[in-house]
């Protein structure tokens, strides 16, 4: 495959995660008679007396939230990983922390559930589920938010990540908005998991990260972010650099989903968490949030959905760390395609062979850079 630009469609390569992309930019052209979703709009009221996340209001489990002002953390009453059976030390189990060495490899079946065929091996997973609440007001989103509501919520990120990142190998933290994204409460939250296991994704970005700082002796991320700041196509792949110098949003080479989104620290090397971040960085990297998801909500003039999500540098062994070139970063993955009732489906050609996204990066990126990234829409709206 050719990774040059075609009139038609050509291929994109995936450094993270060693994968192809087919970009097929003429498909925005065909006709639409597929689903049409309701656009996710700002109707909801402040405070719902029926809504389990809001202040004071009862959840299912028959626990009562207490009167919160800012941010709120709770155990997700409806937990995908148990705090059962963790292992005494940082989380790291030989059989999860080095899958790729032939030693753990034999102590991993060995201890595995696993029958002659060799087709059901299981092990088990454990680790902790938390709910975050952004705000005790319902329709209040992120780009509606004050700096100091944002920065409040990435301190809370901070302490968090590092009392869970005693114990378990890997943290995520990462926010489904709306219901498009199977987001089930409209409540301006987040979730954060912790898990005594290296998540697929994340078993991947190690190794390709690993493969590339052995390489070249530097980090994957702030090489490319440099790459795209001193390359003259890739200025047009950038969607917001923070005035500090701090974080460098962009629409990555490889993305996939029509509006994706890639946020990088680049104000220093060696940042793998929040709390490693100063105030000013944290700052920023609130501001640099509110742009981004400004100009989502600015593009449809909708609640925009996305699945978002922080990456931090797994737990390793120290000789494994070294090597391992992480640098702090986020994704953004929103599903809508044209408009605010027309979302990207994954199905077909993408689930049976490769990804294919039907914008390039660069129009996806005028797109977003031609409506506003300060004034939300509701607020024109308002006047």
């Amino acid at each position: 495959m050719s990774k040059t630009n075609q009139t038609t469609s050509h291929c994109r390569d995936n450094p993270m995660l060693d994968e192809w992309m087919v970009v097929s930019p003429h498909r925005c052209n065909r006709p639409w008679k597929g689903e049409i979703s309701a656009p996710q709009k700002f109707d909801m009221p402040e405070y719902d007396p029926k809504n389990p996340l809001c202040p004071r209001n009862t959840r299912q489990n028959g626990e009562t939230n207490p009167d919160y002002e800012s941010t709120f953390l709770f155990d997700n009453d409806f937990p995908a990983l148990q705090p059962i059976g963790i292992p005494d030390e940082a989380g790291i189990e030989e059989s999860w922390a080095n899958e790729d060495d032939d030693q753990s490899q034999n102590q991993s079946q060995s201890q595995s559930s696993k029958d002659k065929f060799n087709f059901y091996i299981s092990k088990p997973a454990t680790g902790k589920c938390r709910v975050m609440c952004f705000h005790p007001k319902t329709n209040i989103t992120i780009p509606l938010m004050t700096k100091n509501e944002l920065l409040k919520i990435i301190n809370t990120w901070a302490d968090e990540v590092d009392q869970l990142s005693k114990k378990y190998c890997y943290v995520q933290v990462f926010e489904n908005k709306g219901a498009m994204m199977g987001c089930s409460n409209p409540h301006p939250h987040c979730q954060i998991w912790a898990s005594n296991f290296y998540p697929n994704v994340i078993q991947k970005k190690i190794n390709s990260f690993t493969k590339y700082f052995e390489k070249y002796d530097s980090p994957m991320l702030l090489d490319y972010a440099k790459a795209e700041m001193e390359n003259d196509q890739g200025k047009d792949r950038i969607l917001y650099t923070c005035p500090n110098k701090n974080w460098l949003v962009l629409v990555p080479y490889w993305a996939m989903w029509p509006f994706e989104s890639l946020v990088i620290f680049i104000g220093r090397p060696n940042i793998y968490t929040f709390s490693q971040l100063t105030e000013n960085e944290r700052l920023d990297l609130g501001l640099a949030m509110k742009t981004l998801t400004t100009r989502y909500d600015n593009l449809f003039q909708c609640s925009f959905s996305y699945s978002m999500g922080f990456q931090i540098a797994p737990n390793l062994p120290e000789e494994k760390f070294k090597k391992l070139g992480w640098q702090f970063h986020a994704h953004y993955f929103p599903p809508l395609l044209r408009s605010a009732t027309v979302k990207k489906h994954v199905a077909g050609y993408e689930l049976l062979a490769q990804p294919q996204r039907d914008l390039t990066p660069e129009m996806a990126c005028k797109k977003l850079m031609d409506v506003d990234g300060e004034i939300h829409y509701t607020k024109n709206l308002e006047n």
